[in-house]
């Protein structure tokens, strides 16, 4: 049994109570406004009634054991208040009380005896607005919104963290049937990934919206995220905190550790979760998956009678990662049929205003654009203003649309959109005629692109096997973090299958006697590599502790007395001549992910070009080959304007031991990296490494 199904009384629940002043009595206004048909019991000592409903004195007046409470009351008498309704059997409590843990360690302190008092009660915040059921008429929500009940078919459910953003998303005019509002605040007890594994039990729920501060524990998110895709609900995640203020103020404001940014994107792209950076767009695509679900791919054609409209749409889409191929064949003849001689056919589509106001000529037009098969299939049209304009001839060319689409029914994984190029362009009355056919109205040309490219990631996602849940972090040792030399910590990767240079450490006094003049060190040919050797140089060339290419003894000699000040370590090393690429390969520690991989373009490189893909631990081989495959680096690892490639296999298999010595070392190791590892015809060889690891206190 997952959390979330510990929260079907409170999420759907046939009887309410309100306990509380102003804003209780708004919440019971606003349930009797929807029409919620089962009792509602408002509890307030020094009233008599709240929205003409009779108040109760206090919990134990209760004629029942409701299902869900709206507690308004501060923060001590809801301490109180949640062990009185778990005592009474509630099946949860809505906690709008700020005054926990976002105010400090004062706050901490009471949020956890409000945890400890409700003994196993689901508590959603505190610190939180409260939820709206529109399936169920229910408003534990403490203000006016601009949803509706939706009296029949599917919904979206939108999590925030947030309570004023939550209560934006509701008025928006775009159409969007909102199923689920519900705002968590500090999510000291109910999580995102508790209400996910609920929600996708609802059957009315078609999408998930996540509006996020903190994921909370990855592992849980993970699992929450994988039972989504099982379920067959997408995911959209619009995640504040990426900046260094926004981050900031996301703990002022919640108490959530936001997380790395850049790994947030990792899990949501491992787990087929669609980021988005607006509130417009977040609200689109939602629209989009509500509509069509997952997209097959992100090939889209586009007709409107303007150029520039369509050229705006080949700009967009480019910037958004879409495709515009050119109309198959037989949509070519098609289109050219119906619009003739003066339009030049290509996709996006101009198809002028030759066929303005001719309905059955755009039905053909449409029907042909339809017929080309891509992804997505968008007709640009933006109303004129109806206080203002006459709005026929726009009509017509939506009836043309809708009648091209009723005659082919979309396949699985494409849409049909009918998309504004302002958001103020699209009627809502427009938009929710576009919905009861099965198509996707979209207020903005930007959002819409936004949309389909976050769709099309989803079902990439879903059309490749399903990761495991991330592990969950391994208990931390107790220990100081040391740092491993360079000889050390290549030995220990050796050992589990990396391949190093021949090499051996000497004193300046011991390698003075292994010189023999123009001999071999160690049964190494030169030319030879000299290292200085010591934990702390963690950046040696810069401080003239690395010279490659020495050709006989005195040269070693000499560099060897030359780089004594900076450590009597030094190694001697074999060259490794004929690399194809250096790559960069760390570990890193987050402690909200555990450990990560970093992959990029190594040696002197890794500070100049900063161009690197990052990976959560453990990583299948899969996922290391593509995120090589998205570094700009890897057009030179697979052979670069007649240049060989690189040993792919070596470079993987190689990759592969460096992970699998971190997760081996999980609840030690703070860092690694191995830099430059040598990409070779034939092969591939660490040069370089330097690990950071717990030992344990002596």
């Amino acid at each position: 049994m997952t959390r979330g199904s510990h929260l079907a009384r409170l999420l759907r629940p046939k009887s309410l109570a309100f306990i509380g002043g102003k804003a209780a009595e708004e919440a019971v206004r606003q349930s009797l406004a929807l029409g919620f048909a089962g009792p509602i019991w408002p509890v307030n000592l020094r009233r008599a009634e709240m929205a003409g409903v009779p108040c109760l004195p206090d919990v134990a007046a209760l004629p029942g054991v409701p299902d869900a409470v709206f507690v308004a009351a501060p923060a001590g008498p809801t301490i109180a208040l949640a062990g009185q309704l778990a005592k009474r059997g509630a099946g949860g409590a809505i906690c709008y009380a700020a005054g926990f843990a976002e105010e400090g360690d004062q706050g901490r302190l009471l949020q956890h005896e409000l945890l400890e008092t409700a003994a196993g009660m689901p508590l959603i915040g505190p610190n939180c607005y409260g939820m709206l059921n529109l399936f169920d008429r229910v408003a534990l929500w403490p203000d006016q919104h601009g949803c509706l009940p939706i009296t029949q078919g599917r919904g979206v459910a939108i999590i925030s963290q947030s309570g004023n953003l939550a209560l934006n998303l509701t008025m928006q005019a775009r159409g969007l049937p909102i199923g689920y509002v519900i705002s968590i605040g500090n999510c000291a007890d109910v999580t995102p990934a508790d209400l996910i594994e609920a929600l996708i039990a609802d059957e009315r729920v078609s999408v998930i919206g996540l509006n996020l501060e903190g994921l909370g524990s990855v592992q849980r998110f993970s699992e929450a995220c994988l039972a989504a895709r099982a379920a067959g609900v997408p995911l959209v995640a619009l995640k504040t905190g990426a900046s260094a203020k926004g981050a900031a103020l996301t703990l002022s404001h919640t108490s959530s550790l936001a997380g790395a940014d850049a790994l947030c994107d990792v899990l949501f792209d491992r787990y087929g979760v669609a980021r988005v950076r607006d509130p417009a767009s977040f609200l689109e695509t939602l629209k989009l998956l509500h509509v069509a679900g997952p997209l097959a791919g992100k090939r889209i054609t586009s007709a409107s009678c303007s150029g520039g409209e369509a050229s705006l749409t080949a700009d967009l889409a480019e910037r958004a990662g879409l495709e515009t191929p050119d109309f198959p064949p037989a949509t070519q003849a098609a289109l050219e049929a119906v619009l003739g001689s003066q339009v030049h056919v290509a996709n996006p589509l101009d198809y002028h205003t030759y066929i303005w106001g001719n309905r059955a000529a755009q039905t053909r037009c449409f029907a042909g654009m339809i017929g080309a098969g891509f992804e997505a299939a968008i007709l640009i049209l933006d109303f004129p203003r109806a206080d203002r304009c006459n709005g026929e001839d726009w009509e017509v060319t939506l009836d043309a649309f809708i009648t091209a689409h009723r005659a082919k029914s979309p396949p699985p994984g494409t849409v049909r959109m009918v998309v504004s190029t302002l958001a103020e362009n699209l009627p809502e009355a427009a938009a929710r005629r576009l919905l009861d056919e099965g198509i996707v109205p979209v207020a903005g040309l930007a959002g819409a692109l936004t949309a389909i490219g976050a769709a099309a990631r989803i079902g990439a996602a879903w059309a490749s096997p399903a990761p495991p849940a991330q592990p969950a972090l391994p208990a931390d040792v107790e220990g100081n973090a040391v740092t491993w030399d360079e000889a050390r910590s290549k030995a220990a990767l050796a050992g589990y299958g990396l391949q190093v240079p021949r090499s051996k450490t000497f004193s300046l006094s011991a390698l003075e006697v292994q010189c023999i003049p123009n001999g071999t060190i160690t049964g190494m040919d030169f030319p030879l590599v000299l290292k200085s050797v010591g934990s702390t140089l963690a950046h040696k060339t810069e401080l003239g502790g690395v010279v490659i290419g020495i050709a006989n003894s005195a040269q070693l000699l000499a560099e060897a007395r030359r780089m004594a000040p900076l450590g009597d370590a030094l190694l001697v090393e074999a060259m490794v001549p004929g690399a194809v690429a250096e790559m960069i390969v760390g570990i890193g520690r987050d402690p909200q992910f555990g450990l990560f991989l970093t992959l990029g373009a190594g040696g002197i490189f890794v500070e100049l070009l900063r161009q690197t893909e990052q990976l959560l631990l453990p990583a299948s081989r899969s996922d290391i080959e593509q995120a090589l495959a998205r570094l700009p680096i890897h057009r030179v690892l697979t052979g670069y304007r007649g240049t060989p490639g690189c040993d792919m296999a070596a470079l993987l298999g190689a990759i592969e031991v460096i992970a699998r010595f971190a997760m081996a070392h999980a609840d030690r190791l703070e860092e690694l990296d191995v830099n430059p590892l040598l990409a070779l015809p034939r092969g591939a060889v660490a040069v370089d490494a330097l690990i950071r690891m717990k030992e344990p206190q002596s």
